[in-house]
């Protein structure tokens, strides 16, 4: 019998990506994008939702402009904090389970290896916060609900980085990307498939780190997409990315962590599943997905 699920955030990267795959699986999925739920609007929350049935509810949204959740805080709590606590709420009463995607920014980046799970988060920036203290507002309510940490999400829904570093690759003669900072890219095609066997396994709660495999600086997640796309026969204009220090960066407003990719043990201890590499992700991208995004 198909789960009845809700999706908001349903037309960003990762909501949109959930949505579409989840569908083609049978289930009956109902999405809201900004427009129909807006996660700062906690009225509207509680209205939308409390109308609806379901047994699943994934959030996907979030102010997710570390620079404006610096500059302005209120905001960025009200929606990454307030909205989720929204959410649990509605949830909790309807007996519903919340899957709630969160993000490396919780951690400082001091760490040398992966963090796990059982590392304490130690946000440095108010986006960091904010996120941090939304999984806080989840688990104070119920450990059934679980948090899915994620980072450096590219896939067809939207433009992100990848797009961006092709793009500016086929129109100037030098492209650049920060070489010092170090996480790992999650493909939203991969995430959706990863994600169900949590969907299917409603006993499982706490925290979760959800990535592809391995690990790499912008720079080096830049140029392996330019390696791809020029293994393709793109007309680029360069095929390097020159890189850049994180200190050099004088227009960010907010801190970044240097070093923050997410160990992905624990998943695979749950469900089996050990998620594969990066670059192959980023080279089905490439290949598959019109430069741009498909729904850009």
């Amino acid at each position: 019998m198909p789960r009845k699920i809700v999706i908001v955030g349903s037309g960003g990267r990762l909501g949109a990506a959930l949505l579409r795959e989840w569908r083609e699986r049978g289930e009956e999925v109902v999405g809201f994008n900004r427009e129909l739920l807006d996660l700062g609007d906690f009225s509207a929350i509680r209205e939308r939702l409390d109308a609806l049935e379901f047994d699943v509810l994934v959030n996907c949204a979030a102010q997710t402009n570390v620079d404006r959740c610096e500059c302005e805080p209120e905001e960025a709590f009200r929606v990454n904090s307030g909205g989720v606590a929204a959410l649990a709420d509605v949830c909790t009463r309807k007996k519903a389970r919340c899957i709630h995607i969160s993000t490396d920014y919780v951690f400082d980046g001091t760490k040398e290896k992966p963090y796990t799970e059982d590392d304490e988060p130690r946000p440095i920036s108010k986006y960091g916060e904010s996120k941090l203290s939304g999984e806080r507002c989840l688990q104070a309510v119920s450990d059934r609900h679980l948090i899915v940490r994620v980072s450096w999400v590219f896939g067809p829904d939207r433009a992100s980085f990848v797009d961006q570093i092709i793009q500016r690759a086929l129109t100037q003669d030098r492209v650049e990307a920060i070489a010092d900072k170090i996480s790992v890219p999650t493909y939203t095609l991969d995430a959706a498939r990863l994600l169900w066997p949590l969907v299917e396994q409603p006993e499982v709660g706490g925290v979760m780190h959800l990535c592809n495999a391995g690990e790499c600086s912008w720079q080096q997640y830049g140029q392996h997409a330019l390696n791809c796309a020029a293994a393709l026969g793109m007309p680029l204009c360069t095929q390097h990315v020159e890189p850049l220090k994180l200190a050099e960066m004088k227009n960010f407003v907010a801190a970044r962590p240097r070093y923050t990719p997410l160990a992905t043990k624990k998943f695979t201890g749950i469900t089996g599943i050990t998620p594969r590499p990066w670059t192959e992700a980023v080279e089905e991208y490439v290949r598959t997905i019109p430069v741009g995004g498909a729904s850009a």
